[in-house]
């Protein structure tokens, strides 16, 4: 999706010979070359555009690669890329050896074609830097000296150039700050540009989990048309080999918090006809809004984990949305990884940016306050994580799995981990069964994630947040701003 086809048009005037949005890539390349073009596209993408005149194949992907990538190079010189890695396997079953990568967010890379078809990469480039403000025009209004009011003009104008569709639009709504937030702009705003059908908002969780009773209190506040999913514990476990196989991961809390996501996705699609949803995705790693930040040993340590969230956020979060969404025909929006408000929001003091007054993501909050978006009690709401806002609050979703796993993996299955798995080997029985049902699909693709998300400077042996020690699960008393 490139949002801003239309002003890219008017700013060079180009003469469209489609209504499609991505034709402005083409004639942003013809203009001025690749890495002109990629730094004029506003939007989430991979492309590939094959230049015959200069005998040269480039690869593109979007800042934070919201839209995922791979590319394959065989033994035999064939080059492929595909959204899925998947893709690519079942095209070269035949072949002995072959590399699957990521592309890598931000960057282009560009190939040149010898004789024969084979190619040879040329360069390897950022087009993008994470905490840079783009060189593309925005409509976004002009930054000034409110730091509040900059947060909140960026924040909806990601949003409002994020409501281009064709196709009716909904909210993924978890009760927590940040989807609550998205979910509360779109109502907002579709109405000021005049959508007139309902915003239909979507929650999901098990019986008595807090995220359900939060996001009933946010829809009926901005007046959505609000559906909820309740799904059981057995309903959850029965999906994971589906959902390992679609999300191409084996990392333990992406696929813990992507249960509830999934679900909630195939409702949609089945009992719906929303075709874009949008999703507070990225906001805790723009805004330092995981719990473990209140333990940063300084502001530079919490800007620098910040920094390295972002990079990666592509081999957890953003694939966990887009897999979950896409597999049941739908497409995830995120507007808090919109290029401009998280450069906007990073170039903020370090200090500023940190948890304030025991409260994570507090920058965000005082910019909001008072404006009656949300109701204050959800506004000031403590994070919790998706997997266990999901859960009830007499047993977490992770013990829950946890107790399903033990029944699974014997003690020397997992004594023997080391031996089967060298490349991040699993720790605990829960880790060695996503492991198993990945590598039945994926044998040996285990470095397709570097590593197993965990929180930074906490003594803890798993990423669920109901174990860390600043963890509360009750509202908290609205605070002043």
């Amino acid at each position: 999706e490139i949002y801003n086809h239309k002003t890219v048009q008017k700013q060079f005037g180009f003469q469209y010979e489609t209504h499609l949005d991505g034709e402005c890539a083409l004639h942003l390349y013809d203009k001025g070359g690749i890495e002109f073009m990629a730094q004029h596209l506003d939007g989430v993408f991979g492309l590939t555009i094959l230049d015959t005149n200069t005998k040269q194949l480039h690869v593109v992907r979007d800042t934070y690669g919201v839209r995922p990538l791979f590319q394959m190079m065989t033994q035999d010189g064939t080059f492929a890329v595909c959204s899925e890695a998947k893709g690519l396997e079942e095209v070269v079953h035949h072949q002995l050896q072959y590399d699957i990568e990521w592309v890598q967010p931000g960057t282009y890379e560009t190939y040149k074609i010898l004789n024969h078809g084979k190619i040879r990469l040329q360069r390897k480039q950022r087009f993008h830097s994470i905490g840079k403000p783009p060189v593309y025009k925005t409509l976004a209004p002009p930054i000034g000296k409110d730091v509040s009011a900059n947060i909140r003009n960026l924040l909806k104008a990601a949003v409002k150039k994020r409501l281009m569709a064709e196709r009716r639009i909904g909210c993924l709504l978890s009760g927590g700050l940040d989807s609550s937030l998205i979910a509360g702009l779109v109502v907002q705003t579709a109405r000021e540009e005049g959508i007139t059908y309902p915003i239909q908002t979507f929650s999901t969780g098990m019986e008595g989990s807090p995220d359900l009773a939060a996001a009933r209190k946010v829809a009926a506040h901005i007046g959505s048309d609000h559906h909820e999913v309740v799904f059981t514990p057995e309903e959850g476990i029965a999906v994971l080999n589906k959902l390992i196989w679609h999300l191409e991961t084996y990392d333990i809390t992406t696929i813990r918090a992507s249960v509830g996501m999934y679900i909630l996705s195939k409702y949609i699609s089945q009992k719906t006809d929303n075709i874009v949803v949008f999703s507070g995705e990225g906001a805790d790693e723009v805004c330092q809004g995981y719990i473990y930040f209140h333990k940063a040993p300084s502001a530079e340590d919490g800007d620098r984990e910040s920094h390295r969230l972002l990079n990666d956020l592509f081999y957890f979060d953003v694939l966990r949305a887009d897999r979950t969404t896409s597999a049941h025909g739908l497409e995830c929006r995120v507007p808090f990884l919109d290029h401009q408000f998280s450069a906007y929001y990073l170039s903020l003091p370090l200090a500023d940016r940190q948890p304030q007054q025991g409260m994570e993501k507090y920058l965000l909050r005082k910019a909001f306050a008072k404006t009656a978006l949300l109701p204050d009690e959800v506004l000031w709401r403590p994070k919790e994580a998706f997997s266990d806002g999901i859960s009830s609050v007499k047993k977490g979703w992770h013990e829950i799995l946890q107790d399903f796993v033990a029944t699974q993996v014997s003690s020397e299955e997992l004594r023997q981990a080391p031996q089967f798995y060298p490349h991040n080997t699993p720790r605990t029985k829960e880790a060695y069964y996503y492991r198993s049902i990945f590598e039945k699909h994926y044998m040996g693709r285990a470095q397709w994630i570097p590593y197993f998300w965990m929180p930074k400077w906490s003594d803890t042996k798993d990423p669920s947040a109901r174990t860390l020690k600043h963890y509360k699960h009750k509202y908290t008393p609205a605070l002043s701003a």
